[in-house]
């Protein structure tokens, strides 16, 4: 593989740990079987490209697309919360709706980002090719979404929502309003993935309607490589875990298809994500079954 190869995948690695980070929260911390993230991903990246476009700064239109992926977590959660209807149902009807309102948003299939001054643009140190700039760039926006979202989780309010996802019951009996929980983090969740959504159309060069194709996969995948890499039941080493996750499945995935001896294709994408998140799934079990038949 490549160094512009390797540069790649650390690049999309670091872009989808933002995914992987949002649906940490919605599965993990909130125990929400939550799809809508196939949604929100195009139309963080939609919102973004079509502002930038239009001639928007490219901060407030990132800005944008990370509150439109909140606002469609929101109406995931409502329709949960005060219709009642069924976590996984209620996201499968938000992420249909969504593919609509994402073409509706762009005002067609697709919206290229060619010359348009993009975050990456404007951030870019002078003399600093562009391969190597990203890089670093999206380093820094994930520290930073890693460590807001750490202490937010250790605030009163974060532990309330930990407390809803960890035993609704007991948390409405401590007086806390779960189903207010519940919305605030499937907003924070599907927050990030809008903002990843809008850095990865920034990063392509444009938006298309078939972007989110798969993304819940890809955040869970990651989610699942990180906790069989790093596994700890502490919050800060929980996240991290998610963040290396990310960069790992996209580095592997990426050094599955570009060895030649394997014999690979782009289309086989797909295929080489589920032999990975089954292998990430067995490696827990395995480690337990060895670790019982040591002598004590």
């Amino acid at each position: 593989m490549s160094f512009f190869s390797l540069l790649g995948a650390v690049e999309i690695g670091l872009i989808f740990s933002l995914v992987a980070l949002g649906v940490f929260i919605s599965f993990r911390l909130l125990r929400f079987p939550d799809l809508t993230v196939d949604g929100s991903f195009p139309l963080g990246g939609a919102v973004c490209a079509i502002l930038i476009s239009t001639g928007t700064n490219a901060w407030l239109a990132t800005l944008a697309a990370t509150a439109a992926g909140a606002v469609a977590g929101l109406i995931t959660g409502w329709l949960n919360v005060k219709l009642k209807i069924m976590d996984l149902l209620a996201s499968i009807l938000v992420m249909t709706a969504l593919y609509s309102i994402n073409l509706r948003v762009m005002g067609g299939p697709n919206v290229p980002l060619i010359n348009d001054p993009t975050l990456f643009v404007l951030l870019q140190p002078e003399g600093m090719e562009d391969f190597i700039a990203r890089p670093l760039i999206l380093v820094v926006i994930v520290l930073a979404a890693k460590l807001l979202m750490d202490w937010f989780f250790a605030t009163e309010r974060g532990l309330a929502i930990r407390a809803t996802g960890s035993n609704a019951r007991m948390a409405r009996s401590q007086g806390v309003n779960t189903g207010a929980m519940m919305l605030l983090g499937l907003a924070i969740s599907n927050g990030l993935v809008g903002l990843a959504g809008a850095l990865f159309a920034q990063t392509q060069g444009g938006s298309d309607i078939s972007m989110g194709i798969g993304t819940i996969v890809i955040g869970l995948a990651a989610v699942i490589v990180g906790e069989s890499i790093l596994p700890s039941r502490r919050l800060i080493y929980a996240t991290l875990a998610v963040v290396i996750g990310a960069i790992a499945y996209r580095f592997f995935i990426a050094l599955a298809l570009n060895s030649d001896f394997i014999g690979l294709k782009a289309q086989d994408l797909n295929l080489v994500t589920a032999v990975l998140v089954a292998v990430a799934l067995v490696i827990p079990q395995l480690k337990r079954k060895f670790a019982k038949r040591k002598p004590s």
